[in-house]
């Protein structure tokens, strides 16, 4: 039904593929327009207006590193690092 579609994103000018899965997605939400922009330029636009995120240190309770999260850790749970969480997850 959908076909892969190459547009242009109108911030970098460089080509990007609309497919088929992301305009059915679209649809499903009852968006009408294309996208006017790649996704690195929409993440970029996005982070933008949403201003510098606070990050805070703690110790990975698996393997020991340092972790840099976006909350405020509490000493009663316990925090892991981006490669121990992913593990954990996909067990």
């Amino acid at each position: 039904m959908y076909e892969d579609i190459t547009l242009v994103c109108k911030d970098c000018g460089q080509e990007f593929v609309f497919t088929a899965g992301e305009q059915e997605f679209y649809a499903s939400r009852g968006f009408e327009n294309q996208p006017q922009r790649c996704k690195a330029c929409r993440d970029a636009r996005k982070n933008a207006t949403r201003g510098e995120r606070q990050m805070y240190e703690a110790t990975c309770a698996a393997c020991g590193k340092v972790a840099r999260v976006p909350f405020q850790p509490r000493e009663d749970r316990p925090v892991y690092c981006s490669d121990c969480f992913a593990k954990m997850k996909n067990q």
